[in-house]
């Protein structure tokens, strides 16, 4: 898995999509122990927490696998998680991004864009 993932991350594009899954993981596994604590209750409840706990886990391991320049590729990583994150809030606890947190995400996306792009 880790030599698969290595020439994966080797082009950008590849690096976008381990991202964005990694990114998908991790919003995922938050959403598992919101609902756990807030929407569950009883075997439910262990359930939603011990998914959480596997899909976290694997996220972990996903994301450090790749042996890549984390501290550059973070920007782009917290832009992928953020957009991810309004997505699966809408999708599964039917909540809309408020003004705030869209002018909040654009300057997210700006400074990703920042550190992405920005040679020198």
């Amino acid at each position: 898995m880790k030599s698969i993932l290595e020439r994966i991350v080797a082009s950008s594009a590849g690096a976008y999509a381990v991202l964005s899954v990694a990114a998908f993981l991790e919003v995922s596994g938050d959403a598992c122990f919101q609902s756990a604590l807030y929407q569950a209750t009883g075997f439910q409840r262990l359930t939603w927490v011990a998914a959480g706990v596997l899909i976290l886990s694997t996220y972990g391991v996903f994301v450090n696998l790749p042996p890549w320049d984390f501290g550059k590729l973070l920007g782009v990583y917290v832009v992928l998680f953020f957009v991810i994150a309004q997505i699966v809030a809408k999708l599964r606890f039917h909540q809309s991004p408020t003004t705030p947190i869209l002018a909040g995400g654009a300057l997210i996306v700006a400074g990703g864009l920042v550190i992405t792009f920005w040679k020198g």
